[in-house]
């Protein structure tokens, strides 16, 4: 029998809230089996929800994630996955830097603005 979990379950064990879950689900990124009125999930759907927080963690967008597990296909191997996933981390990799470039460039500018400001104030003595 495979093993399935509560939504409780996920939450404990992934460290995120049942509203959270709720809301991947909602967002048709999850998609648990019912009985009754209780979800059941499955090892895909936790597989899915660490995909979910590892993208999260890594900045990338809700579409972005989507897009990976949309490419989860463990019987290949996941190459289309794991090719499309390095190409996002090498994205994002220049995307900090530039961002990185963008901060040191407005300290800089800070720097200069702050300069300013104190050589006036020294003249207003």
């Amino acid at each position: 029998m495979t093993q399935t979990y509560s939504i409780s379950d996920l939450a404990r064990e992934l460290d995120i809230t049942t509203r959270a879950i709720r809301f991947y689900e909602e967002q048709n990124m999850l998609s648990p089996e019912r009985r009754g009125q209780e979800r059941v999930y499955s090892p895909r759907d936790k597989v899915i929800l660490k995909l979910i927080l590892r993208g999260k963690r890594i900045g990338f967008s809700l579409a972005e994630c989507r897009e990976l597990i949309e490419l989860y296909d463990p019987g290949h191997g996941n190459r289309k996955q794991l090719e499309t996933f390095l190409d996002k981390i090498t994205q994002r990799r220049a995307q900090l830097a530039q961002q990185l470039l963008d901060i040191e460039q407005m300290q800089i500018e800070l720097d200069t603005a702050e300069e300013r400001c104190r050589t006036a104030l020294e003249q207003t003595r």
